[in-house]
């Protein structure tokens, strides 16, 4: 089997944690890939270095050194080309990013023996007009100066749910629901409930609770043409776009999906309750 390491140099400094991630792997008997780009310091032994969209052509699933930030920009290609992805937790929560540093030996040594199973993740594709963006958290709608909130309209396959003045709209996947939903008040659901989550930042209407939409529907969100100010439309943090007054964005389920690598449901359910609780 061939690995496709994608460290993360500022969080793994000097690549300690890969190499350590590269040696376990390599006494397991398998190859291993890493992106050029990514090299960084001395050489790792044995590791083949190649561009990074060889490497993922290569590779037979991926294992990411960092954070969940790390997993979620690897993500998006492990989604598109059916790769499984594994984290290596080196961030402060690690909700996706399920293996940590002393569970590193353990945890490797299954996935090369293939003691592991795929829970496959629901994404979400944001597109308006000339721009789309995929998300394996959420995709987020927020003012521009953010000095001021806004006025929003969502429908659901054609329907009015809501008009929303507030900072900001939120939504989340399931795997999503533990980040920004959360902190924002919505609920965290099961990562294998087919749903998405449309949660209010700041809103100022009474009672403008969460939405829970079947993972099938189809949103519409428009700014107010009367909004005095654009919009910025974010996947994952990531790709952004503007939104102006007037404009609308649709958000549906992805086609694809990401391959998280988990090894107990009942550990990854325990391990996920307790980050909750520490927040």
């Amino acid at each position: 089997m061939s690995v496709l390491l994608i460290p993360n140099p500022t969080k793994d400094e000097g690549l300690t944690v890969t190499r350590r991630a590269a040696r376990i792997l390599q006494q397991s008997g398998q190859t291993i890939l890493m992106p050029d780009a990514l090299q960084s310091g001395k050489p790792l032994p044995g590791v083949i270095c190649l561009p990074e969209a060889d490497a993922y052509a290569k590779a037979d699933c991926v294992v990411t050194v960092g954070g969940d930030g790390t997993l979620l920009r690897a993500g998006k290609t492990c989604a598109r080309l059916g790769l499984p992805v594994l984290g290596v937790n080196l961030g402060r929560t690690g909700f996706l990013a399920t293996c940590e540093v002393a569970e590193l030996e353990d945890k490797l040594q299954r996935l090369a023996a293939g003691d592991f199973t795929v829970s496959p993740r629901l994404m979400l594709k944001a597109q308006t007009e000339g721009w789309q963006g995929e998300a394996l958290n959420d995709v987020v709608i927020f003012g521009r100066s953010r000095l001021h909130p806004m006025d929003y309209r969502v429908l659901c396959d054609g329907t009015p749910v809501g008009h929303y003045r507030s900072d900001g709209l939120i939504f989340a996947t399931p795997t999503g629901s533990t980040a920004y939903s959360f902190s924002a008040g919505g609920p965290v659901l099961d990562a294998d409930a087919p749903v998405l989550v449309l949660t209010p930042v700041c809103s100022h209407e009474a009672g403008a609770a969460p939405i829970v939409f079947g993972k099938g529907r189809t949103l519409h969100i428009t700014a107010d043409a009367d909004n005095r100010d654009s919009c910025y439309v974010s996947a994952d943090s990531d790709a952004l776009c503007d939104l102006h007054p007037g404009e609308t964005l649709q958000i549906t389920a992805a086609e694809n999906t990401v391959k998280l690598v988990s090894f107990a449901k009942a550990e990854q359910f325990d391990a996920l309750a307790n980050k909750l609780m520490r927040r």
